[in-house]
């Protein structure tokens, strides 16, 4: 299924645990795929070791609680011996951001490594593919890494953790994305003024498959889908430009109004006007979306 919901979080670990996993919903991952070996390196209370323990599943949990830190240790070497390759099955369910603070409230001091303590969502998202790719690292060719992240609204702004963190994945090893709905958490005691676009109640998992590769090929692959984003991103800015442009134009012309369209684009991007010159060329040459009426030479 791509939708799942688990109203009940089981005997399984610390019902106290704040931001606490459903059990059922590590039973649900485990029926699907059928590992042998499994590892979480970002555990929390155990519930999913006891969940993969229960069901006779080899299982290692490892968190930062207890001295594994998986911005700095290589989560490969701390598997059994005889787990040849790597896991079946490596999965998280990471702090949301902010949204729980862990270290120095949940447990023990405050860790500047924990995920619940980066300086902004940029440097969460960072910290995050770092260790998802951590998690590739310790999956044998063949086997599913993932996690289980919610998104996170902010001062009126929405933050798509899930979708942000896949463009720093490898998209051809992307597998699944399976909708699950939140129950029993906080925000659902807390009285909220009037919600124009309604509470966030869902949290996604994400599941990748490791192909042959080490992780520099995962990092290249997601370097490459994030160019394509880019240019497909200039193309529409441009797109955007020339519709108000009328039949005939000048390159000054687009310049003009793309820097009125998107001027925060163009200041990050210091050879903005070749981007635009380029852009202008492949629109012309796929369908003649560039007119063939804007002069080259202005």
């Amino acid at each position: 299924m791509s939708v799942i919901s688990f109203p009940d979080r089981g005997h399984w670990g610390d019902a106290q645990w704040r931001g606490n996993c459903s059990g059922h919903v590590y039973a649900h991952l485990f029926d699907l795929l059928r590992p042998r070996t499994f590892v979480d390196p970002m555990m929390g209370s155990g519930t999913s070791i006891d969940v993969a323990r229960e069901r006779g599943i080899d299982a290692l949990g490892l968190d930062l609680h207890q001295g594994f830190n998986i911005l700095r240790d290589r989560l490969r070497d701390h598997l059994p011996g005889h787990w040849a390759g790597g896991a079946d099955l490596t999965f998280s369910h990471p702090p949301y951001h902010d949204m729980v603070t862990y270290s120095g409230a949940v447990w023990g001091d405050a860790h500047p490594d924990d995920l619940s303590r980066c300086a902004d969502v940029d440097d969460f998202l960072d910290k995050l593919a770092q260790a998802v790719l951590n998690q590739r690292d310790a999956t044998r060719d063949g086997g599913v890494y993932g996690v289980l992240l919610g998104d996170l609204r902010r001062n009126g702004a929405y933050h798509a953790l899930t979708s942000d963190l896949q463009a720093y994945l490898p998209r051809r090893e992307r597998r699944a994305i399976i909708i699950k709905a939140q129950h029993n958490t906080q925000s659902d005691r807390r009285a909220y003024g009037q919600l124009r676009f309604g509470r966030v109640t869902h949290e996604t998992i994400l599941l990748y498959e490791r192909l042959r590769g080490d992780t520099y090929f995962a990092l290249a692959c997601a370097v490459n889908q994030q160019r394509r984003v880019s240019q497909g991103t200039w193309r529409a800015v441009v797109r955007h430009a020339i519709t108000g442009l009328g039949e005939r134009f000048t390159v000054q012309d687009v310049y003009k109004a793309v820097y009125a369209a998107a001027p925060d684009r163009v200041q990050q991007a210091e050879h903005w006007k070749a981007k635009v010159r380029q852009v202008l060329q492949r629109l012309e040459e796929l369908s003649g979306e560039g007119r063939g009426v804007w002069c080259r030479a202005a």
